[in-house]
C-alpha cells in the first residue's frame, strides 16, 4: 500500500498529514524528517511494520520554489536541445570538409570539443584521416585496406 504525505511549513516545523487515514497527524523540524515521522504515525495508527508500505511525500511548495523548478526543467531541456543540434552540426560540418577548428570557431566550442561530438570512425564503416589542408575526411572501409 502506498500513503500520500503532505506538509506544509508551520512556523518552525512541518506539519504532517495522511489524507488516506483519520486521525494520522504528525510534525517534523525537517523537510527530510517527515517520511520518517509519516511512516511512524501511519504504523502506529495501523498496527503494521513502519516498512510494509510506501510512502509519498509531497511538500506545499512556496510559489518561487515551483517558478525554480519549472524554471530548472525547462533549462535542462534547452540544453538537451542544444546539445543535439550541436552534435548535428559539428557533424554536419566535419561531413562538409570544414576542420575541427573552424567547426569549433563556428560552433563556439574548442576544436577538442568538435572531436569529442563528431568521433573518427575507425571501427564502424571506415577511419579518420587527414588531407594535406588540414581538413578531416573520412577513409571507407575499402580505402582503408588498400593503405
Amino acid at each position: 500500500m502506498k500513503y500520500t504525505v503532505r506538509c506544509a511549513r508551520s512556523g518552525a516545523w512541518w506539519a504532517i498529514t495522511v489524507p488516506e487515514i483519520k486521525g494520522v497527524f504528525s510534525q517534523a523540524r525537517r523537510l527530510d524528517q517527515v517520511e520518517g515521522m509519516a511512516r511512524e504515525a501511519i504504523a502506529l495508527m495501523l498496527d503494521v511494520d513502519p516498512h510494509s508500505f510506501d510512502v509519498d511525500v509531497q511538500p506545499d511548495l512556496p510559489e518561487e520554489v515551483t517558478r525554480a523548478r519549472k524554471a530548472r526543467s525547462a533549462l535542462r531541456k534547452a540544453e538537451e536541445s542544444a546539445d543535439e543540434a550541436t552534435v548535428t552540426a559539428a557533424r554536419a560540418l566535419l561531413a562538409k570538409g570544414y576542420t575541427v577548428r573552424d567547426a569549433g570557431a563556428l560552433l563556439g566550442i574548442s576544436p577538442q570539443r568538435v572531436s569529442q561530438l563528431a568521433p573518427k570512425r575507425g571501427t564502424a564503416g571506415g577511419s579518420s584521416k587527414v588531407h594535406k589542408d588540414g581538413k578531416a575526411g573520412l577513409k571507407q572501409d575499402h580505402e582503408v585496406a588498400a593503405a
